[in-house]
C-alpha cells in the first residue's frame, strides 16, 4: 500500500510540474474551451424543443411534450425525398471533388524549389478563403451572367449559345462545388503543408541515392508520410457531410433552380427563422445531426479496423 501511495504522489507531483511548466498554454486554452462550451454544448439543451410544441410565451419547459411528432411530419413531407437527396448529392459531390485538391496543391508546392514563387502561389491561393460568401456569390453572378459574363463570352467566341448558369437547376451543383474549391483549396492545404514538414529528410536523401524519381518519392515517401493526416481530416469531413453550409446555397437559390438548390440547411432556415416553426425546424436539424453522427461513427470504426487510424 505504501509503495502504491508513493507512486500516486509522484504521479500527482509530475502532473503539477507539467502544468506549472506550461501554465501560459493552459491560460490561453481557457477562452477557446469557454467558446466551445457556450456555443456548442450549452445549446444542446435547447434541442429538447424538437420533442415539444414550443410556445414562446410558455417557454421550453412549459410547452407541451409531443414526442416524435415533428420528425414524423418531416419524414412524411412530400418534399422530404427531394430535399434529402439534394443535400446528400451536394454534400457527397462536394467532398469527393473538393477534398483531393488541397492535397494536390500541397504536394505541388512541396516540389517547388523557388521560394519566392512558392510564397506567391500560397498567398494567392489563401486570399479567396477570406472573401465573404456574399461577395463570392456576387462574383459568380458577374462571371456567369448570360449577357456580360466572361464564361458566356468565351462560349460565344466558339459559336455556342449563352447558358444561364444561375437559373438552370442542373448547373447549381457544379457552380456550387467549383466556387467552393476556389474559395477553400489554399486555406485547406495549410495543414498538409505542415504535415509535410514532419517527414524525415533522410528518407528523401536515401531515395536520391537509390535513383528514385520525383513521382516515386511522392508515391512512396510523401503520401505515406501524410496519410494519417489525410484520413483524420477525411473522417472530420464525414462528421459534417450532411450538415453542409446553407449560406451560399441560400444566396445562390432562386425560384427557377429550387428543385436542385433546396437542401436541409435552407429548409431549416426558412421553417425556423422565416415561418417561425421553431420545434419543427429544430427536429429537422436534430435529424441532420443524428445522420452525421452515424456517418462519422461508422467511418471511424472502418478506419480503425482497416488502417489502425481513428479519431477515438
Amino acid at each position: 500500500m505504501d509503495a502504491n501511495l508513493v507512486r500516486r504522489q509522484k504521479a500527482r507531483q509530475s502532473k503539477r510540474k507539467l502544468i506549472r511548466n506550461d501554465i501560459a498554454l493552459y491560460i490561453m486554452l481557457i477562452f477557446p474551451v469557454l467558446v466551445v462550451i457556450v456555443f456548442r454544448y450549452i445549446p444542446i439543451a435547447g434541442a429538447i424543443i424538437a420533442f415539444k410544441d414550443y410556445d414562446f410565451m410558455k417557454g421550453i419547459w412549459g410547452s407541451s411534450f409531443v414526442g416524435f411528432k415533428w420528425f414524423q411530419r418531416f419524414l412524411k413531407n412530400r418534399r422530404f425525398i427531394s430535399i434529402f437527396w439534394n443535400t446528400l448529392s451536394l454534400s457527397v459531390n462536394s467532398l469527393l471533388f473538393s477534398f483531393p485538391w488541397p492535397i494536390i496543391l500541397a504536394l505541388s508546392l512541396n516540389e517547388v524549389a523557388n521560394q519566392k514563387f512558392k510564397r506567391s502561389i500560397q498567398t494567392f491561393s489563401y486570399l479567396p478563403y477570406f472573401i465573404s460568401t456574399v461577395v463570392v456569390v456576387g462574383i459568380m453572378h458577374q462571371i456567369l451572367s448570360p449577357t456580360t459574363g466572361v464564361v458566356n463570352t468565351i462560349i460565344g467566341l466558339f459559336g455556342g449559345k449563352a447558358i444561364n448558369f444561375i437559373t438552370q437547376p442542373k448547373w447549381f451543383k457544379p457552380t456550387y462545388i467549383i466556387s467552393g474549391i476556389w474559395s477553400s483549396v489554399g486555406y485547406n492545404s495549410i495543414i498538409y503543408l505542415s504535415a509535410l514538414t514532419t517527414i524525415n529528410p533522410e528518407l528523401y536523401e536515401a531515395s536520391y541515392i537509390d535513383g528514385a524519381g520525383r513521382w516515386d518519392r511522392i508515391y512512396h515517401i510523401t503520401l505515406p508520410g501524410i496519410l494519417p493526416v489525410i484520413i483524420i481530416l477525411f473522417l472530420l469531413s464525414l462528421g459534417s457531410l450532411i450538415n453542409i453550409g446553407y449560406e451560399k446555397a441560400y444566396l445562390m437559390q432562386n425560384s427557377l433552380n429550387l428543385s436542385s438548390s433546396e437542401i436541409i440547411g435552407t429548409y431549416v432556415y426558412k421553417q425556423g427563422l422565416i415561418d417561425l416553426k421553431y420545434s419543427y425546424s429544430t427536429a429537422v436539424g436534430l435529424f441532420q445531426s443524428v445522420i452525421n453522427f452515424v456517418l462519422i461513427t461508422v467511418a471511424n470504426t472502418v478506419s480503425r479496423r482497416a488502417a489502425d487510424i481513428s479519431l477515438w
